[in-house]
């Protein structure tokens, strides 16, 4: 089972937290940031969701191993593409419980795919309510995270395309290679 709930108003907040933290290493250490974003459903005002706070720090490529170091430095264990990429995983530190952080590439199909759900289920209601049905019923049966990927992957497909992602940009995010759980080193 996956723990979905509803939509807490004090997630934005929480966001807000992390980002002034990890703007002020990365400033601290001169690295080049474009923009640090609240991605996943807890983004979302309304979506029900895990509640795990999604965070992207967009970087140019050639700044991605510098924005990488900074996060170590504040107590990340780097995880790499993961299956998807051009963006960074990092396990967080304990003090950080319930995170998800990425270093991501600008203009990447990986952030473009983080921005479209995000921006198309806030703009559409009815979108994200239909997503929030199916993240619940999905949740309440799944065995583990890729159980409820797969059990999800259709919605987020019609998502993808509200967004006006190509076929084939949809293909290639559907193809991603995501370890299961038991593939990610600990």
């Amino acid at each position: 089972m996956i723990t979905v709930v509803d939509y807490d108003p004090a997630w934005p907040e929480r966001f807000e937290a992390l980002r002034e933290e990890y703007a002020a290493a990365l400033r601290a250490a001169a690295v080049p940031v474009i923009s640090i974003e609240h991605v996943g459903s807890t983004s979302v005002p309304g979506l029900a969701a895990k509640p795990v706070i999604d965070c992207d720090i967009v970087v140019a490529e050639p700044d991605v191993q510098a924005a990488g170091d900074v996060l170590i430095g504040l107590g990340f264990s780097p995880l790499g593409e993961l299956g998807i990429p051009l963006r960074w995983a990092f396990r967080e530190p304990a003090r950080l419980a319930a995170t998800n952080t990425y270093v991501i590439v600008e203009g990447s199909l990986s952030l473009r795919n983080h921005r479209a759900v995000r921006d198309t289920l806030r703009a559409d209601p009815e979108l994200r309510d239909r997503y929030a049905a199916v993240k619940k019923r999905v949740g309440a049966t799944a065995a583990d995270l890729l159980a409820y990927g797969r059990g999800k992957n259709a919605m987020v497909q019609e998502i993808l395309a509200a967004a006006g992602l190509t076929e084939a940009e949809r293909a290639s995010i559907d193809g991603n290679q995501v370890p299961s759980a038991e593939e990610v080193p600990r």
